[in-house]
């Protein structure tokens, strides 16, 4: 079964949807994500946008997966092996459901993938409705 995925302005809103969809990668799916990332620099960007806010808030293990994919979809494991002086059997561990990457290295990687779609990274604090 294939999954469409949902445009940025409700990705938000479906995260019990992509956490069941990205913990549950079969081969459609992780295909259509990557055909996705490529093609479409705006859902690749909101894809980064939500590893970060997760990691954020309290759900590496969703945002490593999220992180994982985008990087298979755009610079792949060995040119980013290459940009953070990390092995690539170091990354793909790191990326991983279990993985337990430092901050330097999620630091790292957070920049690359961010030169690599050209956007900047800004995070901001709102209070609690």
């Amino acid at each position: 079964m294939q999954y469409e995925i949902l445009k940025y302005t409700i990705l938000k809103s479906v995260k019990p949807f992509l956490k069941i969809a990205i913990m549950a990668l079969n081969r459609d799916f992780k295909e259509t994500v990557n055909a996705r990332i490529q093609r479409d620099t705006a859902f690749a960007t909101a894809l980064l946008d939500e590893a970060i806010y997760l990691f954020l808030n309290g759900e590496p293990e969703t945002a490593r997966l999220i992180l994982r994919e985008l990087v298979n979809a755009t610079i792949g494991f060995e040119q980013l092996a290459i940009k953070t002086s990390k092995p690539s059997k170091s990354l793909h561990r790191m990326l991983s459901a279990k993985g337990n990457p430092t901050m330097d290295n999620l630091t790292a990687i957070f920049d690359v993938l961010r030169k690599t779609l050209n956007v900047d990274i800004k995070v901001k604090t709102v209070a609690r409705s």
